[in-house]
């Protein structure tokens, strides 16, 4: 009995100790603020650089926890205030503080050329690392070219393993007042080789492209290449701006083609997380209509009043991976949760994945969201991440130079700089396995022609390939 109370003293005794330890600050940036300003606060496309050698003095302390906890007004830097406690603030401040003008560290190439994991030696060759800005997509025309979309508004060729750093013209102009806005996903049509259709998803207004009180929502065209120029574009989606949002954020946006040659598509929730559960408004939807922009006739709302007859499912938060299954062809999808609650979803026609009314996560803020996680007549994630990872793009391994990985998911994380692999037991993610880390924010995953898996990265900007050595 006196052992048994030793022991419970002794534990308890532990466990208030390491309670009372201050907070971790590299931990707590990781997870809140890596997303935005990068792993090794190197800033990314959607938060500013954050090493700045004029922060190492009091006043310096004093501005960066101040901004930590209150944010700063009109701007996407939001308060801490509810979600970290004092000590977590300091923390994380302490951590700024001490990582000013090891910069030189975080430039040193310190990356390997190879990595193991459980089935394959990864040898990763760069293979473009300059002259790319903000790449999104990456589509494949034939065995030596690809097509890389820029968030800025540029679409360029890869060729031969070489980046063309001339420009196509006559490319639509994004809405670029969002820092999330711009160019995103392409496509090429199923039948590409005949008719050589491209389809593009861009951040849209009838505006000034630059005017942060401009009407934006996303938009989807498709057009060709002939001589370096765009055109024949066409219109397949566009709302009028009476549904159009000023301020928008979370444009999405994925594309895939089905098997039956249906295109589909995702808009984020534009910052409007109601929306999501409105039929009548664009914003977190997943959408399916026919090449040329027409509604398929057993879409699950053609019937419904009001309700945009292109939705496919509601309750999206921001989807930004979409992959055909190589057996089933069921679509899975990554949806982006807010500070938590990633999501990884298989697609159903009609159904409601439940944001905001049902979530695995908190506000940035701190905030509850919703006090639910389930709720009748809403879907269940086939798994969620929590911290966010920022899941983004997502593939099905179908390469012949990976049969260990056949049918294999892989997924990319934006704040967490992850690419990982998911064995698959039907609908149930069995094992996942981390392939990379640390090498930049993952925006798109590509097999080649060839078989070789190409990475699209963000901070740093690059392409990288990869085959089992």
């Amino acid at each position: 009995m006196k052992n048994l109370l030793f022991s419970t003293f002794v534990s308890s005794f532990i466990f208030i100790f390491y309670s009372c330890q201050s907070p971790n600050g590299q931990e707590l940036y990781k997870t809140h603020c890596a997303g935005c300003h990068g792993l090794n606060l190197e800033g990314t496309s959607s938060g500013v650089k954050l090493l700045n050698p004029h922060w190492k003095n009091e006043e310096g302390r004093d501005y960066i926890r101040s901004t930590v906890k209150f944010g700063i007004p009109s701007t996407t830097m939001i308060s801490w205030e509810k979600a970290l406690t004092n000590k977590e603030v300091d923390a994380i401040t302490n951590y700024l503080i001490e990582t000013q003008g090891t910069q030189e560290a975080f430039e040193v190439n310190t990356e390997p050329e190879t990595i193991e994991t459980n089935q394959y030696t990864l040898k990763i060759e760069k293979i473009v690392v300059e002259h790319l800005t903000t790449p999104w997509g990456i589509e494949f025309v034939n065995s030596d070219s690809a097509l890389i979309s820029e968030k800025k508004g540029r679409l360029k060729w890869l060729i031969q393993g070489k980046l063309d750093t001339s420009f196509i013209e006559g490319l639509p102009k994004p809405h670029l007042a969002s820092s999330t806005g711009g160019f995103m996903d392409i496509a090429l049509d199923p039948d590409f080789d005949e008719n050589r259709w491209i389809y593009l998803a861009y951040s849209h207004t009838n505006g000034h492209p630059k005017d942060k009180e401009a009407l934006g929502m996303t938009k989807i065209v498709r057009g060709k290449i002939s001589n370096n120029h765009w055109q024949q574009e066409q219109t397949l989606f566009e709302v009028p701006d009476s549904q159009k949002v000023v301020h928008g954020d979370r444009w999405g946006c994925r594309l895939l083609f089905d098997r039956e040659g249906l295109l589909y598509f995702s808009i984020g929730d534009m910052g409007r997380a109601k929306d999501s559960q409105k039929l009548n408004k664009p914003s977190g939807k997943v959408f399916r209509i026919h090449p040329d922009g027409a509604i398929p006739i057993d879409n699950p709302f053609v019937d419904t009043p009001n309700a945009l007859p292109a939705i496919y499912t509601l309750g999206n938060r921001n989807t930004q991976g979409l992959a055909l299954h190589p057996q089933t062809g069921a679509i899975w999808s990554t949806d982006h949760g807010p500070q938590g609650g990633d999501e990884l979803n298989i697609l159903q026609k009609g159904a409601n994945y439940g944001w905001p009314v049902i979530t695995h996560g908190i506000g940035y803020n701190g905030e509850v969201i919703s006090r639910k996680n389930r709720k009748k007549g809403m879907e269940q994630p086939v798994v969620q991440w929590t911290p966010s990872i920022a899941v983004c793009p997502t593939e099905f391994v179908t390469s012949p130079l990976f049969p260990k990985w056949h049918n294999n998911l892989l997924l990319g994380g934006l704040a967490f700089q992850e690419l990982r692999r998911l064995e698959l037991r039907g609908e149930k993610v069995r094992r996942q396995e981390i392939l990379l880390k640390g090498m930049g924010r993952i925006r798109d995953l590509k097999f080649g022609p060839n078989g070789q898996l190409y990475v699209l990265t963000n901070s740093p900007d690059r392409v990288l390939q990869i085959v089992p050595q």
